[in-house]
């Protein structure tokens, strides 16, 4: 366990910047999502840019950390993917 924990502080430390940049893109995702809430069209179009921007967050942060590989960008993908649609299926309906 004090292992995990040593291994996330390190990240987090190295990489404070990425993971401020996807935090505060959520903030913003959130209380867009929130402001738009009846307009469908608007709040499918906040959903789609916020996992596009996932898609590109995640390769900038593997070309950064030099861990870039193509499995790792299709992961981002379906991961964005399925949060569409989860998304869109539960909360959006």
């Amino acid at each position: 366990m004090n292992h995990a924990l040593a291994q996330l502080h390190r990240e987090l430390k190295k990489n404070l910047f990425d993971y401020l940049l996807l935090f505060t893109a959520g903030v913003f995702f959130l209380i867009s999502a929130d402001l738009y809430k009846g307009e469908r069209s608007i709040e499918f179009f906040v959903l789609v840019t916020y996992a596009l921007f996932y898609i590109v967050w995640g390769v900038y942060h593997h070309i950064v950390d030099n861990s870039l590989h193509l499995k790792t960008v299709i992961e981002y993908i379906l991961m964005a993917f399925t949060i569409i649609f989860l998304l869109k299926i539960i909360i959006l309906p």
